[in-house]
């Protein structure tokens, strides 16, 4: 399989798992906190970026630098969510109804993060890489 594939596989798998967790944030998210005011719209430009990264730009290096940023944002979240006041291993998390789901993208989403990480970093490491061997 070509390397740019499985990079633009493991990129959009990453894309669609932040915006379950970040529709997930919101819907759960307390009274008064940024997320119910929709702070979590400000990831939509962001989020777009990402896209055009991997759909428009993915066999050049500025697609590869723009999935490499979106990787490291896609491993920082469930990273954010364990070590925060209310985070997964602090049993705050447990209490909500649908917890299963949340933390399941919470895991699935560092995983296609961190092998997104690898793959960009081996493209951009190496520029042959990405074509087909």
């Amino acid at each position: 399989m070509k390397h740019n594939v499985m990079l633009t596989i493991a990129s959009l798998l990453s894309i669609l798992l932040m915006t379950l967790h970040l529709t997930s944030d919101t819907v759960h998210a307390r009274v008064g906190t940024p997320e119910a005011g929709g702070s979590t719209l400000v990831a939509v430009p962001i989020l777009a970026v990402w896209l055009y990264g991997t759909l428009v730009l993915g066999e050049r290096r500025s697609g590869h630098i723009i999935m490499l940023v979106g990787s490291l944002l896609a491993l920082v979240m469930p990273v954010a969510h364990v070590m925060g006041a209310g985070g997964v291993f602090r049993g705050a998390i447990a209490r909500s109804s649908p917890a299963f789901l949340f933390v399941w993208t919470l895991h699935a989403l560092g995983v296609t993060g961190m092998f997104s990480l690898i793959l960009s970093v081996r493209a951009l490491w190496s520029p042959q890489w990405g074509q087909s061997r």
